[in-house]
């Protein structure tokens, strides 16, 4: 799954992204309904001299939870600190993190829902007291000693906001959600890192690589590097409709942005079990692939299509996915009765 071009997760290939994340919340293209609250939520933190509340950002990932971290950051003239859930393994860990603040900064944990019970415990009064207790010492002669931390502010990064614990989540004060990007935003996104990549690209080139993208900012410049190395080498340099078309064709992603792994994903499900509903465990296990990779990076794109559907029961294949893979509808007389799912009765 670390090979695929539209996978929406951080790969080594990404290692250019970071020329390409903005860095002032102007340049920040899309998530207006978000835009507009952390605008706000940043004007008024200026205006009283404070520090910025905490923020959790969720959703499905690539949409720029990240660049909206380092955006927080620069516009409340702190330093950012970047860790993960997983690479805090004990409470030292976090004290040291903490105790490296100033005043302004802005502590950014990515993957937060994996943080240790014992950790998520020590942050609880970071966040809420801006303190830490400390032990010194072992034994009858330990001590604890409260350390007092300059206010700083917590960014949270989730793509499994139901995985947070409640007492985590409720010291948030302010919670986004990011959503899919639409074709024109992606466009924009596209002009934008194109310009800085100095890449030739007329707009319905743009068009093309934005229909793909899986409306994921990540993808789309992903699949920008790609298309310019197929322009530079098979082309004259210039990404337009039909180098775009052709590029994005040789790797195998169809107009709506599927790739193999996506397909067969919907093939299973339809061929195999019968348009459902299947466990996803049985999918996992057909598909020799991780049940949270399905749940965590196959399902969420295909959930925004309305290709498939998480049921009580298990996975259900739409009708709007077969018509996509240019399958045939069968039991058709059978069907009508349940509009729009395959399958219903096993």
């Amino acid at each position: 799954m670390s090979d695929r071009v539209v996978g929406p997760n951080w790969s080594d290939e990404d290692q250019t992204e970071g020329s390409l994340r903005p860095r002032v919340l102007d340049d920040y293209i899309g998530q207006d309904r978000v835009k507009d609250q952390v605008r706000i939520l940043l004007d008024a933190a200026r205006g009283r001299n404070e520090a910025l509340d905490h923020v959790l950002l969720y959703g499905p990932p690539g949409l720029g939870k990240t660049s909206l971290a380092i955006i927080l950051a620069a516009e409340m003239r702190g330093n950012l600190k970047m860790t993960s859930g997983p690479a805090i393994e004990h409470g030292g860990d976090l004290a040291s993190l903490l105790t490296a603040l100033e005043a302004n900064d802005v502590l950014f944990i990515d993957e937060i829902h994996r943080l240790s019970r014992t950790v998520e415990e020590r942050l609880y009064s970071a966040m809420e007291d801006y303190a830490i207790d400390l032990m010194i010492g072992k034994g009858p002669s330990a001590r604890s000693v409260r350390l007092n931390l300059p206010r700083f502010t917590v960014v949270g990064a989730t793509t499994r906001l139901g995985s947070l614990s409640a007492p985590l989540r409720d010291r948030f004060g302010a919670l986004y959600r990011l959503d899919y990007y639409d074709p024109v935003a992606l466009g924009q996104i596209i002009e934008r890192s194109a310009a800085i990549l100095k890449v030739p690209l007329v707009a319905e080139g743009t068009a093309e690589i934005a229909s793909r993208a899986r409306g994921t900012p990540r993808i789309a410049n992903r699949l920008l590097r790609r298309v310019r190395d197929y322009a530079q080498v098979r082309a004259d340099g210039t990404i337009t409709r039909d180098v775009a078309h052709d590029a994005l064709d040789a790797l195998e992603i169809d107009a709506l942005g599927l790739d193999p792994i996506d397909r067969r994903y919907l093939l299973d499900m339809i061929q195999k079990f019968n348009g459902g509903p299947v466990g996803v465990e049985t999918l996992a296990a057909s598909l020799s692939e991780a049940t949270e990779t399905l749940e965590d990076v196959i399902e969420p794109y295909l959930l925004f299509l309305g290709f498939i559907a998480r049921t009580p029961r298990g996975r259900v294949a739409m009708r709007q996915a077969s018509l996509h893979l240019g399958l045939p509808l069968k039991d058709e007389p059978e069907r009508n009765a349940q509009p729009g799912l395959w399958g219903l009765d096993g």
